[in-house]
């Protein structure tokens, strides 16, 4: 079994690596930066972020950051994610809200959907504490995208419509609204 599993990861790491999971940890890293006041060069950072706040090159980082920085990279290096900083876009459809977040997620390896949501409306939060800015919700239908790292009871998500375009996001406590779906993927 451990086996199965260790082909899996390597299996799908080359592929992850090219595709939205590099760009994903790249921008969540970056965005870090950003709200710190770095100053960004590169012809992707100056489209992803705006420099008319910038302080410089050298910024400083809370220790939460810095431990989030230092994760991510871990995991970019795993990965072996080597995104191109010479274009001028990233293969992420959330970036909307994203940047409304506090708390922002780290991508992790796998993915799952709630299809059909069953439960009432539900508000979904900048950051991971009810006592966070409300920045989406999820209605009843909704396709629920899950692929990032959890904290606490805490899990980062996106809401598809029926389109399957992103039309929210945000954080939800799974254990005040436990998963209600018509059917679960991944």
């Amino acid at each position: 079994m451990h086996r199965v599993f260790l082909f899996l990861l390597l299996s799908t790491s080359p592929a992850w690596a090219g595709g939205d999971g590099c760009h994903d940890l790249w921008f969540t890293r970056n965005l870090i930066m950003d709200r710190a006041g770095y100053c960004f060069g590169t012809a992707l950072g100056q489209v992803a972020f705006d420099n008319s706040d910038c302080i410089g090159k050298s910024v400083s980082l809370d220790p939460a950051s810095a431990q989030i920085v230092d994760q991510i990279r871990g995991m970019e290096r795993f990965h072996g994610c080597a995104v191109d900083t010479g274009q001028v876009w990233l293969d992420l459809d959330d970036v909307f809200i994203r940047r409304q977040l506090t708390d922002l997620p780290i991508r992790e390896e796998f993915e799952s959907a709630c299809i059909g949501w069953l439960g009432p409306v539900t508000i979904l939060y900048s950051g991971h504490s009810s006592g966070a800015v409300p920045v989406g919700q999820i209605q009843p239908g909704d396709t629920l995208s899950y692929s990032h790292l959890p904290v606490g009871n805490w899990t980062y998500l996106t809401v598809r419509g029926p389109d399957w375009q992103i039309k929210g996001g945000g954080w939800l406590d799974t254990a005040a609204t436990p998963e209600q779906c018509r059917e679960v993927a991944g």
